[in-house]
């Protein structure tokens, strides 16, 4: 028997805060959906993200504190794509200047998973981005 392999989704580093904070109500149905039927995945590039918006205030949670917590509730895993594949296929992304956004959306187009996202550049830009 030939198994499917399991749909895989990204979140975004806002949606993740988001989960965490529970905060399901700014979360479009579409994306909600995809949540509830899929495994989902955040890059490495995400906690760094988390880091640096704990450092400049923008959150008051520490990011291992929100990836442990959204483990243990949803689930979350953080993926292991190799770096050196995301940043090949980020140097052919010229829609964004944003550094994260870029290597997101990248890792992304390497496994071939959703991307959930409320940004509206990436959306435009993005085929796998779903909101």
């Amino acid at each position: 028997m030939v198994r499917n392999k399991p749909s895989v989704v990204f979140l975004d580093t806002h949606i993740t805060v988001w989960l965490y904070a529970g905060l399901i109500e700014k979360i479009s149905q579409t994306a909600t959906q995809s949540i509830e039927a899929n495994d989902l995945l955040i890059s490495p590039m995400v906690k760094l993200e988390l880091q640096y918006l704990f450092e400049i205030g923008r959150i008051t949670v520490k990011p291992d504190t929100i990836v442990k917590n959204l483990f243990a509730d949803i689930g979350l895993k953080i993926s292991e794509t190799p770096l050196q594949q995301i940043i090949e296929k980020a140097l052919n992304i010229s829609w964004t200047r944003d550094v994260f956004d870029r290597l997101l959306s990248a890792e992304a187009m390497v496994v071939g998973g959703e991307f959930i996202t409320a940004d509206e550049n990436i959306i435009s830009n993005l085929k796998l981005a779903i909101w």
